[in-house]
C-alpha cells in the first residue's frame, strides 16, 4: 500500500491532467480514481470533497507556474530582461502539446458561480502575478500603471493562444510589451 503523500501525489496529478483535457465539471471521481489508480475511500480520505481536490489541482498550477516564471527569469540579469522573460516563458508553455489555457482562467469560467474557493484562488494567483509584475516595473524604475499593462498583455496571450490554437500570442504580446516598456524607460 502507498503512503499518504504519494497516493496524494498521483491523485492530484491524475485529477489535473483530467480536468485541464476535459474541464472539472466534465470529469467525476470515478475517472480520477481510475487515472490515479486509487481507491474512492482513500481518495475521499485524503480530499473530503471534489472542492478540497480541485483546490490542491489548483495549488499544483501556482507552484508550477511560479517554478516555470522564476526559472525563466534566472537566465535575465535586469528587471526589464525578467519581465520579458514572462513572455518567453509563455511562448514555451502554449507550444506544449497538452497547451489547453490557464487552468485558473478555465476553473474559474467554469465554476465562479458554485464555488466561491476556486474563485477566491483565482483571484489570489492572478493577484500575486500582478505583484510580481509589479515588483519588476518597480526595479526596472518604472510607473506603477505599467504593471497592470504588462500583467494584462500576459493574460491576454494565455487565452488567445489557448482559442485561436497558436502559441504565435506569446510573441506578439512580447513585442507589445517591449513597446510600453521602450515607451516609459527609455
Amino acid at each position: 500500500m502507498i503512503d499518504d503523500t504519494l497516493a496524494r501525489t498521483q491523485v492530484v496529478e491524475a485529477a489535473d491532467q483530467l480536468f485541464y483535457a476535459r474541464g472539472v465539471q466534465a470529469v467525476g471521481m470515478d475517472a480520477v480514481r481510475t487515472a490515479a489508480g486509487v481507491s474512492l475511500k482513500r481518495i475521499y480520505a485524503l480530499f473530503p470533497s471534489k472542492d478540497a481536490l480541485i483546490a490542491a489541482v489548483l495549488e499544483r498550477r501556482r507552484a508550477q507556474w511560479n517554478a516555470g516564471i522564476a526559472a525563466t527569469a534566472e537566465r535575465a540579469d535586469t528587471a526589464r530582461e525578467k519581465i520579458l522573460a514572462v513572455f518567453d516563458f509563455l511562448d514555451g508553455w502554449f507550444r506544449e502539446p497538452d497547451f489547453n489555457g490557464c487552468a485558473f482562467i478555465n476553473a474559474y469560467g467554469e465554476l465562479h458561480d458554485g464555488n466561491p474557493d476556486v474563485s477566491r484562488t483565482v483571484r489570489e494567483q492572478k493577484a500575486s502575478f500582478q505583484r510580481y509584475v509589479a515588483d519588476l516595473v518597480r526595479d526596472a524604475g518604472g510607473p506603477e500603471t505599467l504593471a497592470a499593462q504588462l500583467a494584462i498583455l500576459a493574460e491576454g496571450a494565455q487565452t488567445t493562444a489557448a482559442i485561436a490554437g497558436t502559441p504565435e500570442a506569446a510573441a506578439q504580446a512580447r513585442a507589445a510589451a517591449e513597446v510600453l516598456l521602450g515607451a516609459a524607460l527609455d
